[in-house]
Formats: structure tokens, C-alpha cells, sequence
């Protein structure tokens, strides 16, 4: 039992150091969108220019970035402000051309299924069950900031598939960024978190 345990943990710091080893030989980046902090490690993709913005743009349009040309992408509270006709297959499909095969998504998003198990109790005052409101429909601080779809993880689940996703796992916490991904509320985290992969090549 031991052994396996060590095992393990040697070969996840040894994925870890290869991944970084990988990306620093062929000069692929780790994308953030919609980041707000530098990171010397990440790129960071933003509708808003600013001073820690790499790239200006939406994330249904990658294209200054190449196919195969990220390691890894982090969409934290991003996808829920994409339409559910169009914008979130778009964007989706954009993450895995970009994304290298074996590439990782990292995707969090208000959970429906918690947000409205929240709403519905009684325990919650007027501007408490306001603000499980605001996290459903977004803070509409200005015009990208508003929210066009509810994901749970059964839907957002069926989305990654159809862009082609696999390996799809719901985590408690990413570990790399201080953001919305681990909110709590009321004592429950409101967040969903999923871990997918961009199949590899046979």
C-alpha cells in the first residue's frame, strides 16, 4: 500500500516536471483566459486589453493562436457567458484545435444544480438568496459580463464530448489559481470543476 503511494506521488512529480520540461523544448504556453493576474508560467487571453493581457480576444476565435500550440488551458467562470446555440461549442472546438494531443482543459463554471438547490432554501435571506441570483445570471458589471447559459455537469459533461474531450473528471479544487473556482457560499462551493483531455494521438 506504502509502496504504491510513493509510486504514485514519484510519478505524478515526474508528469509534472515532464509536461513542463515538454513545453519549455517546443515553446507551447499554457493558456489562462480571462486571467487577471500574471503568472510567469501562463498566457493570458482577455477580451479587455490591460498590462497583464497577452492576447486581446474572445475565446470563440483563437486564431492567433496555431493548432497544437498549448499545453494546457484554464477557463475559469468563461464558458457561462457564451450562448448555448453556438458560442460554447465554438469556443470548445477552439480549445481542442489549439489545445496539443494529450492537451489539458481545465473549465470551471457556476454549478446550476448547487446554485438552485441554494435558492430554494429557506434558510436564506432576502439578500442572500439576491446574490445566489447574481451568481446565476452573472454581476452585469458591463456588457460581457452577463451569463447565457446554465451548466451542470451532465450538460457541460455532453458539450466537452462533442468537441471531442475525453477523460472528463470532476475535481474538487484546480490548485493553480486564487479565483471564483473555489467560491464558497453558505458553506457550499458553487463551483463546478472538470479536468478534460484532448485525445492523444494512436
Amino acid at each position: 500500500m506504502l509502496l504504491s503511494l510513493v509510486k504514485n506521488l514519484f510519478g505524478r512529480a515526474a508528469a509534472k516536471h515532464g509536461n513542463a520540461a515538454r513545453a519549455a523544448a517546443t515553446n507551447l504556453i499554457r493558456l489562462h483566459i480571462g486571467g487577471r493576474v500574471p503568472h510567469p508560467d501562463w498566457k493570458i487571453l482577455d477580451v479587455q486589453p490591460g498590462p497583464h493581457v497577452d492576447y486581446v480576444g474572445h475565446c470563440t476565435d483563437l486564431s492567433a493562436l496555431g493548432g497544437e500550440s498549448v499545453l494546457e488551458i484554464y477557463a475559469s467562470h468563461v464558458l457561462e457567458h457564451l450562448g448555448y446555440r453556438a458560442g460554447l461549442s465554438t469556443a470548445l472546438h477552439e480549445f481542442n484545435r489549439v489545445l496539443v494531443p494529450g492537451g489539458t482543459l481545465r473549465a470551471s463554471v457556476p454549478d446550476l444544480t448547487t446554485l438552485c438547490t441554494l435558492f430554494l432554501d429557506p434558510a436564506l435571506n432576502f439578500d442572500e438568496r439576491f446574490e445566489v441570483m447574481r451568481m446565476t445570471f452573472g454581476g452585469q458589471s458591463d456588457n460581457s459580463d452577463f451569463h447565457l447559459v446554465g451548466l451542470n455537469q451532465e450538460f457541460l459533461t455532453s458539450y466537452l464530448q462533442e468537441a471531442g474531450f475525453t477523460g472528463i473528471v470532476r475535481v474538487d479544487s484546480f490548485g493553480i489559481f486564487n479565483d471564483t473556482s473555489s467560491l464558497v457560499f453558505k458553506g457550499r462551493p458553487i463551483s463546478l470543476n472538470l479536468t478534460a483531455r484532448k485525445p492523444s494521438r494512436a
